[in-house]
């Protein structure tokens, strides 16, 4: 990440922009408040956020007495349960001053508990974020509950090394994982050629099997109680394409982060988040010991063929409680100085999000920090801007305990592909082992 050294007297003038209080300040340089930080980007591994924390602890922090100290770090799907938790007194939890996570979560805390970002910025501050970007953290009474600052969204990554053999004995190409059932298609042909390989991971496939069911016209199929209508025949058979192929070992649920599985040969590529090639090596590493070049090659997200392509608007925000005054405005200056055009662009450009700015996104296009493998980023950039030209971005549902659910399916999904594919090479009816992975998500509540 990029050290900026300011001139002190640019730096007065940027202090004073950054708090937007001028002389109103509740905050004080000798009395020094701390914000407590709970965040999502970096459990694998060393954490750029980290990195930012301790940048602006050195500099703006250090001037205008604000610290921010992180003090927990979670995955999307856990943090929730955790900020509950903390709520409800848990014994080994501290309810943090700031943190990431998803609007349903944040609502579920009580938005009179929660900071509305919109009584620290402005309107016309706001202005210069992505409008749907916001929309995504805020709530039906118009409430900026989370603040924007980075987005994902799901693309196809792939050990190209392993994929050029393929593609040499079999013909399949790139192009041809551009639709669902080029995608499925591959995936059985990989698994016919390779011996019983898997050809895919991945990490969130309830996610998949939405987007293609919307781009078919399903209509709604969420529940009041935030789940599946089961009698949304569009829905299901979107979900019975997945399972057939989940049944047969073409496709897996990830153990949790596809990558591990690429990095070790385990499945040849990957569905998940554009935030996921900050975890990949640069070569892949098999059980036996031997290796090869990773080759990373990133694509968009496979489509219907002939319908409006879809895209999943993913990612946290930052909430805060709602304590003092002066918390509230240590964390908005410590918001307001970590997306700042030129910083939110590194962020992202180091971990593979979407920035939050307007215009930004076309910055990246000749951005020259990119970490090594330099050519997997452009690779992950060009698919994004492909993306973001050519799909629709929809928001995630936003139900009260919706990824607890989630996790209970996919936990469920995963001790059934350990014994499916060999029944299904047993010559048992494909379809009806998936429609035993249907009765699975039905049976959630």
């Amino acid at each position: 990440m990029k050290k900026r050294f300011l001139p002190l007297l640019l730096s007065a003038v940027l202090l004073l922009a950054l708090s937007g209080c001028g002389e109103d300040t509740l905050l004080e340089k000798n009395d020094p408040v701390t914000i407590d930080f709970w965040h999502v980007y970096g459990e694998q591994s060393g954490s750029p956020m980290d990195a930012l924390v301790q940048e602006f602890n050195s500099t703006i922090g250090q001037d205008t007495g604000v610290r921010v100290r992180v003090s927990n770090l979670s995955s999307a799907a856990e943090i929730g349960g955790f900020l509950k938790e903390a709520q409800n007194g848990g014994d080994l939890l501290n309810m943090p001053d700031l943190f990431t996570c998803h609007l349903a979560d944040a609502a579920a805390l009580g938005e009179e508990n929660l900071v509305d970002w919109r009584d620290w910025f402005t309107e016309e501050e706001l202005s210069d974020f992505v409008p749907g970007f916001l929309e995504d953290g805020t709530s039906a009474d118009g409430r900026l509950l989370l603040f924007p600052i980075s987005k994902s969204t799901q693309l196809f990554m792939c050990n190209g090394t392993g994929f050029d053999r393929f593609s040499e004995a079999c013909g399949v190409k790139y192009e041809d994982l551009a639709t669902w059932d080029g995608f499925y298609d591959a995936a059985a042909r990989f698994h016919d050629w390779s011996g019983g390989r898997t050809f895919c991971a991945l990490d969130y496939p309830i996610r998949a099997v939405e987007l293609r069911a919307m781009e078919c016209g399903s209509g709604n199929f969420y529940t009041e109680n935030g789940w599946y209508d089961p009698n949304n025949a569009v829905f299901k058979e979107s979900w019975m394409q997945f399972a057939r192929a989940l049944a047969q070992g073409h496709v897996v649920v990830s153990d949790l982060y596809s990558n591990t599985q690429v990095m070790t040969g385990e499945v040849l590529s990957g569905l998940g988040s554009s935030a996921a090639i900050l975890y990949y090596n640069d070569t892949v590493t098999y059980r036996d010991g031997t290796q090869e070049p990773m080759d990373l090659h990133v694509r968009p997200m496979p489509r219907t063929a002939g319908r409006d392509a879809l895209m999943t608007q993913a990612g946290v925000g930052l909430g805060a409680c709602r304590t003092t005054d002066q918390k509230a405005e240590a964390a908005a200056l410590f918001v307001r100085w970590l997306t700042e055009p030129e910083r939110n662009l590194d962020f992202v450009a180091q971990t593979g999000y979407m920035p939050v700015r307007i215009g930004a996104f076309d910055d990246i296009e000749n951005y020259d920090g990119f970490p090594e493998p330099a050519e997997s980023y452009r690779q992950l950039y060009a698919a994004l801007k492909t993306m973001r030209e050519d799909y629709t971005p929809v928001s995630e549902p936003r139900f009260a305990d919706y990824y607890s659910k989630v996790s209970v399916l996919y936990d469920g999904l995963r001790q059934m592909q350990q014994e499916l594919p060999r029944r299904a090479a047993s010559g048992e009816d494909v379809d009806a082992l998936a429609e035993e992975t249907w009765a699975l998500l039905c049976s959630i509540r």
